[in-house]
């Protein structure tokens, strides 16, 4: 590999999974790699430190998505290569669709590139589809083991020389037009480029027209005679009598999760303002799973992401000469990481 002069530094706020691959992509193009976060390296206060995360590429009605998720799946192939390890489980993603729309979607994500079948309901006896819904099944897609890939690639990052892991440095601002980075300590540091991507708390440090939401996530474990076809189960989404509900199913070490977009809401800030218990008992009402009182609830847990506030979706924006940011956007933040990272290095590499 062409080492790039070792003089350009790169400057990531954030231990996240988007900071974390960034830094990675940015040390093996040769650069210096600073990683600055206020908690630990990964940091799992972190939006995207989860079990996991539901990866599909196709996208009704968008052929340019799809092709970009397509080519950020080869990148995650590529990724747990280098890292090491099963960080991507390729159990598929079931999508429910109402049964007259199937035979065109499923024409429509071949085209795309994306291979898919369609699913019946009795071939997943266990999760609840809509009436009249058959499933979309998209064979590549599956699960990203979230909080595997963070701790993979703080380990790869930490054996690098060219890299430096700083956790428990809060910043505390960002001259976006200096491109300097000032810590809570009143140290100022400066870079070649410098990556703002702290999850639900950039927007405090880079004027970011994004949207805060919370989400509720409740995890539960499976009764024993269900417990290996869970851990073979596809995740899947379009769930429930509303269609609003989605699963990303047990198996390598992670619980059965659920949840419903009918539990996300728009909030002003990270900090708890409900009661958590409130909003987990309308996901574990969503008739989600059948039998769900045979369950065992394990634990709840609020989830922050931030949306671009048009059009919704992951915000990658450059704001000043040298300073770029990317708010958290939840599964689809997650799984677009190696193409923000991708983006950052031809960005470096335009400048020289």
């Amino acid at each position: 590999m062409t080492i790039v002069a070792g003089t350009r530094r790169v400057l990531v706020v954030g231990a996240g999974v988007t900071g974390l691959l960034t830094a990675v992509a940015c040390a093996r193009a040769g650069y210096r790699v600073t990683v600055l976060d206020r908690g630990g390296t990964p940091d799992p206060g972190a939006a995207s430190y989860d079990q996991h995360r539901a990866f599909r590429a196709f996208v009704a009605g968008d052929p340019r998505a799809t092709g970009q998720l397509l080519t950020a799946r080869r990148r995650w192939r590529e990724l747990e290569g280098l890292l090491g390890g099963t960080l991507f489980r390729r159990v598929g993603v079931v999508t429910c669709r109402p049964r007259d729309q199937v035979d065109a979607l499923a024409a429509e994500a071949t085209a795309a590139g994306a291979a898919v079948d369609v699913v019946d309901p009795g071939e997943l006896p266990h999760m609840v589809f809509p009436a009249g819904s058959v499933g979309l099944r998209e064979h590549g897609a599956g699960v990203l083991l979230a909080a595997r890939v963070l701790r993979a690639a703080a380990r790869w990052l930490a054996g690098q020389d060219t890299v430096q892991l700083c956790p428990g440095q809060a910043v505390s601002s960002v001259d976006t037009q200096a491109g300097q980075v000032r810590l809570a300590s009143g140290r100022v540091l400066g870079a070649d480029l410098i990556l703002v991507a702290a999850g639900a708390w950039t927007r405090d440090l880079v004027d970011s027209p994004v949207v805060l939401y919370r989400q509720t996530m409740v995890y539960l474990r499976p009764p024993d005679d269900l417990m290996d076809w869970w851990n073979g189960a596809p995740a899947a989404g379009g769930l429930g009598p509303d269609r609003r509900a989605w699963l990303l199913p047990s198996g390598a070490g992670t619980l059965l999760k659920l949840s419903t977009d009918a539990v996300c809401r728009e909030v002003s800030t990270v900090r708890p303002d409900d009661p958590a218990p409130r909003w987990a008992q309308r996901v574990l009402a969503a008739r989600i799973v059948r039998d769900a009182g045979r369950y065992t609830v394990v634990g709840v847990k609020d989830c922050h992401y931030a949306a671009a506030a048009a059009g919704g979706g992951a915000l990658l924006a450059r704001a000043g000469p040298t300073v770029w940011s990317r708010a958290a956007c939840g599964g689809s933040g997650f799984t677009t990481a190696p193409l923000v990272a991708d983006r950052i290095v031809r960005a470096l590499t335009e400048a020289l």
